[in-house]
């Protein structure tokens, strides 16, 4: 059904100075998709990797998710203002600042301008001609602890967990680093790159194999990281649901 002449009037105004107007559902919102997701899968606590400060779990919360959650995070600042905006959530834990990989040790990190883009791998000159804020600004040495070493405590009580990975390139090493989990997992959502952007790091294919070996088939794929210039897709995030 086409809309009305206001409404593509007020549409066109807001895209002029940058905004769109969508309606909350699954078939609109990427926030609604996950959210009828969670509720489907019944999900109940949610572990966060790669929480910076804690803009999924938020979203998660505004969506009306009222499950616990668990946010992971390496850099000292970013971790900071989690602990900060979990405090006022009663069934929202922030667990002591470290790097989650496949190993326990330590590690450096490498610190981007815009906080989010930071990585334990090197980023890639697409990456940081895609989005120049993102260009690293130094490094921090950090605690590096395997998923299924500190994280099976919080699981155990859990009907259905959700998995998200959003590790900037380190993906992989986090999964090896949590065979146990993962097999408890009903849902896993991981951030994919479609071309390189950190060196090393496996790429959108390798995980789609990895997830259906693993039981999981797709769900949804939700945008992410786009270069602004060409409109190309760099990343997305894929979503796994155990059936």
């Amino acid at each position: 059904m086409s809309s009305s002449p206001w409404r593509r009037a007020v549409k066109r105004a807001l895209r002029s100075i940058g905004y769109d107007v969508i309606q909350y559902r699954p078939s609109s919102s990427d926030a609604a998709k996950l959210t009828a997701l969670m509720r489907h899968a019944g999900v109940d606590l949610v572990l966060d990797v790669g929480a910076n400060e804690g803009q999924f779990a938020q979203e998660l919360l505004d969506g009306g998710y009222r499950g616990r959650i668990v946010s992971f995070e390496p850099l000292r600042d970013a971790h900071a203002r989690l602990q900060r905006t979990a405090a006022g959530h009663a069934g929202w834990t922030v667990h002591e600042r470290c790097a989650i990989g496949d190993s326990h040790g330590e590690v450096q990190i490498h610190v981007a301008g815009n906080s989010v883009s930071s990585s334990i791998r090197p980023m890639l000159e697409q990456h940081a001609q895609s989005a120049p804020e993102s260009r690293y600004v130094g490094t921090e040495a950090v605690p590096l602890r395997r998923l299924d070493d500190i994280a099976w405590a919080y699981a155990e009580g859990a009907r259905s967990l959700h998995l998200k990975i959003d590790t900037q390139g380190f993906e992989a090493a986090v999964l090896r680093g949590a065979p146990r989990l993962l097999q408890r997992a009903k849902v896993v959502q991981l951030e994919l790159s479609l071309v390189p952007l950190y060196e090393g790091q496996e790429l959108w294919g390798h995980f789609m194999a990895l997830m259906q070996a693993q039981g999981f088939v797709p769900w949804t794929l939700l945008p992410g990281f786009v270069d602004p210039d060409t409109g190309r897709t760099l990343q997305l995030d894929g979503v796994f649901l155990r059936p």
